[in-house]
């Protein structure tokens, strides 16, 4: 309906519509979506091709490849393998659930950036962990796998049953660290449904610290909680994410029987088993800054997470509205915790996770190295660790303009371009569109042309030569961007034209060629025709943006004006 009322108002055109139904049904019909399945050989792909080892490879190289290292002062990275010891620090360093996004498969595996860090050292290396904050500052922790325990040995007894009830026999049963669980839509095990499920963990729990907690649970569908034997908490109703907690006098050394149940319908399935304790912010912060002064090194991993930004949430926290972000700032218990770890003196790498920009100022200020890891997948983790000790060059680039402030930005509700992206914004970026360093360096040179002057209508060619001149091999992301100098309507700063992600040995040089067509030369004059204008061209070439990295540049003119087809 809205369709044909946009068509009445003269918003779009009937042939605009034609063009969208048949891309649409071209990848329909090019799925097989209405062919018999034994036509389709999608159909025939067996199960045993699900979740290969080839398919970890490919997690691992696409993980690998969006990594973005944004500072590295002094070559701080990579880290040696060999060091006597590393702290890892951050609310998202063992967050299992931070590696995926919004929208997503969910991996049989997960691999943390604690969990890879540990994996990548050397047997002599000690690796110390510590929370050292919430994510956003919530008022309550996952309880942690150190004070739990099972005939002795760390974590909880979890038996897993195909049914709501907890009747019968599990269908698994193993221990597990602690209760931490984000399941989604999926099935902790195969042996289970992937809805109508219930699980019961039993074992022992031992403060450290004598003193006043709340206890209790975060749970979607329904909970209870037992400690020495009697009902604590009670959630037992099939109902969306809520925490559930009671205030409870512990103490410390005192081994406390614990049981929690959880059963789980439909949809979602979340059970974590959480607490607050005495001084809670602080001693997060207190727990960290001891951990990084006995290390090394520390790798302090912050960031938010998909939990806090996404499509019609219902968030509450400062900086987050409805799943939308009102300002670009890490969460303040973060930024306390980190100025705690650097005012220790210590070496300090930060490695942020994110879907979105974040507006990280002060770690770039007083922190030497900085890893935009984003939301890196079930091998994430070991990604990230192949970075910091330099198993693998990073050479991802941003693909967002990371602002200093929200205050650099127009309103929300303007829905102009001006002010907005690399192509209109004409302030200071904190790391601009494009951006990200290599352990090695590249140098570039005879940047030509095909043609020094073109009829409009006509593509150009554009090389460009690019050496490696650093000690050690690496990707390079070339871009070359275009700036229609001689404008008579408002256009972009520059516009992306073409790039190419290359492996280059130290010492090796390539020849690369770029094709610039005639609608990426075009513009939308005062008359809303799109239209290519005699005038000249300014190209540039180089591993970012100019002005932001070195890049070598030239120029071509285009001789008349002619008027492009809006399609």
């Amino acid at each position: 309906m809205k369709l044909l009322e946009a068509v009445q108002k003269g918003l779009i055109t009937e042939a605009e519509i034609d063009t969208s139904v048949k891309r649409l049904m071209t990848a329909r019909f090019r799925l097989g979506m209405f062919d018999p399945p034994e036509m389709v050989p999608y159909a025939r792909i067996p199960f045993s091709q699900n979740d290969t080892p080839e398919h970890h490879q490919l997690a691992l190289k696409t993980a690998r490849e969006s990594m973005v290292l944004l500072k590295n002062a002094n070559r701080t990275l990579p880290l040696k393998k060999d060091l006597k010891s590393i702290a890892v620090i951050g609310p998202n360093a063992d967050a299992p659930e931070v590696l995926w996004g919004n929208y997503y498969g969910y991996p049989s595996r997960l691999i943390t950036p604690l969990a890879g860090i540990r994996n990548a050292v050397s047997s002599n290396t000690k690796v110390s962990y510590a929370l050292g904050s919430t994510l956003a500052g919530e008022s309550v922790v996952t309880v942690p796998s150190s004070v739990l325990s099972v005939d002795g040995k760390p974590g909880l007894k979890a038996e897993y049953f195909n049914n709501q009830e907890l009747r019968g026999e599990p269908a698994t049963v193993r221990t597990d660290e602690r209760i931490d669980f984000n399941w989604g839509r999926f099935k902790p095990t195969p042996q289970l449904n992937e809805n109508s499920f219930s699980v019961r963990w039993v074992g022992k729990l031992k403060p450290v610290e004598s003193g006043t907690y709340t206890l209790g649970f975060t749970a979607d569908d329904g909970a209870r909680l037992y400690l020495d034997g009697k009902l604590l908490v009670d959630a037992w109703t099939a109902n969306p994410t809520k925490t559930v907690t009671k205030e409870i006098t512990l103490e410390a050394g005192r081994n406390y029987d614990l049981r929690m149940e959880y059963f789980q319908t439909n949809r979602e399935a979340v059970a974590k088993l959480v607490w607050s304790y005495p001084r809670l912010e602080q001693r997060l912060i207190d727990e960290a800054v001891t951990a990084v002064k006995a290390a090394d090194a520390s790798v302090v991993v912050l960031g938010i997470s998909a939990g806090l930004e996404g499509e019609e949430m219902t968030v509450k926290v400062d900086g987050f509205r409805g799943g939308d972000r009102t300002d670009l700032n890490l969460p303040k218990t973060q930024e306390t915790l980190l100025r705690a770890v650097v005012a220790t003196g210590k070496p300090v790498v930060v490695v942020l996770l994110s879907g979105s920009a974040l507006a990280v100022n002060w770690a770039n200020d007083n922190v030497p190295a900085i890893v935009q890891a984003w939301y890196p997948g079930g091998e994430g983790g070991t990604a990230v660790a192949d970075v910091l000790f330099g198993d693998y060059n990073p050479a991802g680039r941003l693909p967002v303009t990371f602002y200093k402030s929200v205050d650099q930005l127009p309103a929300f509700t303007d829905y102009s371009m001006q002010g907005r992206t690399y192509r209109y914004f004409k302030g200071e970026p904190l790391y601009p569109f494009g951006f990200g360093l290599s352990y090695t360096s590249f140098a570039y040179s005879n940047l030509r042309f095909d043609a020094k002057a073109l009829k409009a209508g006509q593509p150009i060619k554009v090389m460009v030569d690019v050496k490696n001149v650093g000690d050690r091999a690496g990707d390079e992301v070339v871009q070359l961007y275009l700036t229609d100098v001689a404008a008579s309507a408002p256009v972009a700063i520059r516009s992306l034209v073409g790039f190419d992600r290359i492996s280059l040995r130290p010492g090796e040089k390539r020849t690369l060629t770029f094709n610039i067509t005639p609608r990426q030369m075009s513009l939308i004059d005062d008359r809303g025709k799109r239209i290519i204008e005699a005038g000249e061209f300014l190209v540039s070439a180089g591993g970012g943006q100019p002005g932001y990295t070195s890049v070598v540049t030239g120029k071509f003119s285009v001789t008349n004006t002619l008027d492009l087809p809006d399609r």
